[in-house]
């Protein structure tokens, strides 16, 4: 039950860094402002209102009693209340109340007032919006009834708005200046990620300096040494591959030199094939090992790529479906390169191709069908690795050495997709590629 609780509640939170700071700084200062501000208006604001709202209905209660009385004088009545408890009365003889009163329940004003009224019997209506600064009160007296004008302050504290104001404008100020501190905190881990993503595809990263909290610099500075310790791998391992190429050859064409001078022809063309398998493999393996260490990335459009790929091979039994407009960065030599890796290996062991391309949210899906044999689940996962061959008798009458599957997968790889094996609809193999738009 907890694990469930638990899980409903992560997927309720913010997922970035930013939002989760922001709710951890911003959601104690709401708290704490929304208590102080319930119990401001608890015990203190709703409570001086009953009292003063109680103290003027008194006075009300008191000015109709003490004008009832036939022996006091009812100018002096009205002269003194409105000199001493600011109260302008006017009697309204021989003149019905309105009938109607608006029971304002979400007001605390009008709640008061009623309540203190209706406790000292009085037939009143009053009226708390009409006017801005005052409250039009309706008594009910003998015929007529008494008008009271009664100024606002008299009933709630006027220093309520500018409470609200103190206690709402230091939160905004300290939640924007949280805002801000935490927007300068993440830029340097969104950053790292950024660099990070680039270095995975094998783009060129220009400059990065690392920034932020220690934490975040120190971070930053570790994926600098481990980006230049990869680079200098990369660079010794391609100079070590141009040299193992230069010392193989020289050996291999000094062979093809001496299969010159064999007066056995038999003996000489087997010799020959070997040879030139070897040549082969030393290319595949050479090409396989030094995949995306000098193509440097651009913009570019992948559509174009595709169709362009297809052309060039004039080959009717290729067929591409409707493809959009799809703008790609990237290594576009590599990713022909692997392209047609995938259409040989098609037409190697099937006689039709279809290309299907999709356009998504996050990422663009590549389908390669075909009406070969297909390849058993179980090999899947196998064929991706370098010189691995199914079917070996097979394979070898197709000058194959097994490396263009691994030398594709390694492509896309680079370029942050995946590669993945399924059944086609044409019944052989369906080959989809994902890349990250």
């Amino acid at each position: 039950m907890f694990y469930g609780l638990n899980k409903v509640i992560k997927s309720l939170l913010p997922k970035q860094l930013f939002y989760r700071g922001l709710l951890i700084v911003a959601t104690p200062i709401i708290i704490l402002q929304v208590t102080i501000t319930l119990v401001f208006f608890d015990s203190l604001w709703i409570k001086t209102n009953k009292g003063l709202t109680r103290a003027l209905v008194s006075e009300v209660k008191t000015f109709v009693d003490a004008y009832d009385n036939e022996e006091v004088n009812k100018d002096f009545i009205l002269l003194l209340f409105k000199e001493n408890f600011d109260l302008n009365i006017d009697y309204k003889n021989n003149t019905k109340m309105p009938y109607h009163l608006d029971d304002r329940w979400f007001s605390p004003i009008d709640r008061s007032l009623r309540r203190e009224l209706k406790s000292k019997n009085l037939n009143y209506w009053f009226d708390t919006t009409s006017y801005k600064d005052l409250v039009d009160l309706k008594i009910k007296y003998k015929n007529g009834y008494f008008q009271f004008f009664i100024p606002k302050e008299r009933l709630t504290s006027s220093s309520v708005r500018i409470f609200v104001f103190w206690i709402t404008l230091p939160a905004l100020l300290v939640i924007s200046i949280a805002m801000i501190f935490l927007k300068n905190q993440t830029k340097p881990i969104i950053k790292l990620a950024e660099v990070s993503e680039k270095f995975g595809r094998g783009e060129e990263i220009e400059e990065f300096r690392p920034s932020g909290a220690l934490e975040i610099r120190k971070a930053g500075f570790e994926f600098d040494r481990m980006m230049r310790r990869i680079k200098s791998h990369l660079s010794q391992r391609s100079e070590m591959l141009s040299g193992i190429s230069h010392d193989l050859r020289t050996p291999l064409t000094r062979i093809k030199l001496q299969l010159a001078f064999i007066k056995d022809s038999n003996i000489s063309s087997e010799l020959s094939k070997d040879v030139i398998e070897m040549e082969k493999m030393l290319n595949e393996y050479l090409q396989f090992s030094k995949t995306g260490a000098e193509e440097t990335t651009k913009k570019f459009r992948l559509d174009e790529l595709i169709s362009n790929i297809i052309i060039k091979y004039k080959n009717r039994n290729i067929k591409i479906n409707k493809i959009e407009k799809i703008l790609f960065v990237g290594r576009e030599n590599l990713l022909k390169r692997c392209f047609n890796n995938f259409i040989d290996n098609s037409l190697k062991f099937g006689n039709k191709i279809e290309i299907d391309v999709k356009k998504l949210r996050k990422d663009i899906i590549i389908d390669f069908h075909d009406d070969g044999p297909g390849v058993p689940v179980s090999e899947y996962n196998n064929v991706f690795k370098p010189f691995y061959k199914i079917d070996k008798s097979r394979s070898e009458t197709k000058s194959s050495v097994g490396l263009g599957l691994a030398i594709s997968q390694d492509i896309i790889n680079s370029h942050g997709g995946k590669i993945r094996l399924d059944k086609s609809k044409m019944g052989g193999l369906r080959l989809r590629v994902f890349l990250p738009f």
